[in-house]
């Protein structure tokens, strides 16, 4: 018998009672009266053995246990909801899978493949949010977290195990305008590349997670830059292509984000010199033995990795 897990009743009406600090529009949201209310939350005080709120003059404030205990039963809550949800809405059959990935990559290169994926499972849903820097699993409510960095960074994420899927190579991209201005002969027929030396020359946008890579892409290319760090910045990859393809400067970009741009014409490469940035993308989950539903993902993503 688990003797130290409080009533999902005492929980729900303690986590609405935090949230608005006030058991009256607690009540209010649950449909009870403030009585039932104060009963259950002086019921789980007793069996905590710690008070969570101080009753004042006015109504009642959380203590600090208070608070942070009502950030992690709103979590728990929150996931007890959505795995209800899932369960009913697959009647025990598949199951569903929460994931947390880098922005870009999920919409510019998850998203369009994940039908495939549908088709081969379709008893399995997949939900994503964002997320850009590791986190702790025991924190949140995901199953695993699609990650971009340096193989340092993902042996530094505790309590986790990686899959690599794809090392990342940059090139230098920008709008077809702006290649024209800077190589006026160029007009009217195929785009030619720049040399490394006369980027240095041009607006450079920069991504504010990864600051030095223009200096980078200089330093390997053997190209003195003094402006290598000047620039607008950018956050994101989606951005930075947003950016460049209006023309305001040359980005430093992995192909396979942009494969639609450069399809379409919107985006053009300004040379054709690649740095591996020493970044990859990789599937990471907690270190404890992976559900079926997430053993079938990774392995339909790793699949889905290695195709041309």
């Amino acid at each position: 018998m688990r003797r130290h897990i409080p009533s999902t009743q005492a929980l729900a009406c303690f986590e609405a009672a935090a949230r608005h600090e006030s058991y009256t529009r607690a009540a209010q949201e649950l449909a009870l009266t403030q009585s039932a209310v104060s009963r259950q939350i002086i019921a789980l005080e007793a069996q905590l053995g710690v008070p969570l709120f101080r009753r004042t003059r006015h109504g009642v404030q959380l203590t600090a246990a208070g608070a942070h205990y009502g950030r992690q039963v709103a979590r728990w809550l929150q996931g007890l909801e959505r795995d209800t949800l899932d369960m009913m809405a697959h009647q025990g059959q598949g199951g569903a899978l929460s994931l947390a990935a880098v922005p870009t990559f999920a919409t510019r290169w998850l998203l369009p493949r994940l039908p495939q994926f549908a088709e081969r499972h379709p008893d399995i849903v997949v939900h994503i949010d964002t997320q850009t820097r590791p986190f702790l699993f025991a924190d949140t409510p995901f199953d695993a977290a699609l990650y971009a960095g340096t193989p340092e960074q993902v042996a530094q994420w505790p309590g986790t195990e990686a899959q690599l899927l794809m090392h990342e190579d940059v090139v230098p991209v920008c709008s077809p305008r702006l290649l024209e201005a800077a190589t006026p002969r160029g007009r009217g027929r195929a785009y030619p590349t720049l040399a490394p030396e006369q980027l240095a020359g041009l607006p450079l946008l920069q991504q504010s997670t990864r600051p030095y890579a223009w200096r980078q892409w200089f330093e390997a290319m053997g190209v003195h830059a003094p402006g290598a760090l000047d620039g607008p910045r950018h956050e994101l990859f989606s951005m930075l292509a947003m950016a460049a393809a209006h023309g305001l400067g040359v980005a430093l970009i992995p192909p396979l984000l942009i494969q639609t741009e450069l399809a379409q014409g919107e985006l053009v490469m300004a040379c054709a010199q690649p740095l591996h940035s020493g970044r990859a993308y990789y599937l990471v989950r907690p270190t404890r033995p992976a559900s079926p539903v997430l053993m079938a993902f990774g392995q339909w993503l790793q699949e889905a990795a290695a195709a041309p």
